[in-house]
């Protein structure tokens, strides 16, 4: 079914019925592939400039391994986050070329090289964060990005983050995790005028509630230029700072 509506619309750009731009457009919102447990958008990097991202989290590594195949049957480039060991090690069987993360929880799958533009900085408060940090980076990185990594710089010592202004200086995007109270991305900001993209984290004790307390210091920074991702969502400060560099 979805072949005849793909031959339908190249038919119509040779038969001068449809011009390349109007069936691009089509092409882009064209059906997926149902596997029952899943249904796979193909076209993602068509629409979106990077291929559909599996979230390995809850699913089973039966599950993961058989939405990561058929991806990469596409010719696309993989990357699936939170994923675990097992989960790769289920993946590594079919794709051999596959690659293992432990600190990210990434697996990816490069079939396509690209032209690196830009920097994109990544920093954490504190060695605890560098997990979520790790996931900012590596979702960057497979993005196409130009990545930089500067870990535990937190204002408990100041002094190790103004060592490193030229590096903050010369970055495009500024990726700011940290934990506890979470102030780190407002201090960078007043620093520096770059776009910050802050991420709290769920590490400090118990009145950071897993990292509701940094979240609202964040959404409360008296700096201008910081946005703010959901709690350890170094995913998405990845995918939105690799928006911003391009």
């Amino acid at each position: 079914m979805y072949e005849q509506k793909i031959r339908k619309i190249m038919q119509g750009v040779v038969g001068k019925k449809l011009d390349v731009d109007e069936a691009v457009k089509k092409l882009k919102f064209m059906p997926f592939e149902d596997l029952g447990f899943a249904k796979i958008d193909h076209h993602r990097a068509l629409r979106k400039g990077f291929p559909e991202v599996v979230f390995c989290q809850s699913k089973s590594i039966e599950q993961v391994a058989s939405i990561v195949k058929k991806i990469a049957s596409k010719n696309s480039d993989v990357l699936a986050t939170r994923a675990t060991e097992e989960m790769f090690n289920e993946v590594k069987k079919q794709i051999k070329n596959a690659q293992y993360n432990r600190i990210s929880k990434t697996i990816i799958i490069h079939k396509n090289k690209k032209l690196k533009k830009g920097k994109i900085l990544v920093l954490s408060a504190g060695t605890s964060d560098i997990s979520i940090a790790e996931e900012a980076a590596v979702v960057a990185e497979a993005m196409g990005n130009n990545i930089e990594r500067i870990y535990d710089v937190g204002v408990a010592g100041l002094h190790r983050l103004l060592s490193n202004k030229e590096k903050l200086a010369e970055a495009n995007v500024i990726i700011v995790v940290a934990g506890m109270d979470g102030v780190l991305p407002s201090v960078v900001s007043g620093l520096i005028g770059k776009p910050i993209i802050a991420v709290p984290t769920s590490v400090g004790y118990g009145a950071s509630f897993k990292g509701i307390a940094p979240l609202l210091t964040m959404l409360n920074s008296c700096s201008p230029g910081v946005v703010v991702v959901n709690i350890d969502n170094g995913f998405g400060a990845g995918y939105f700072a690799s928006l911003i560099n391009k």
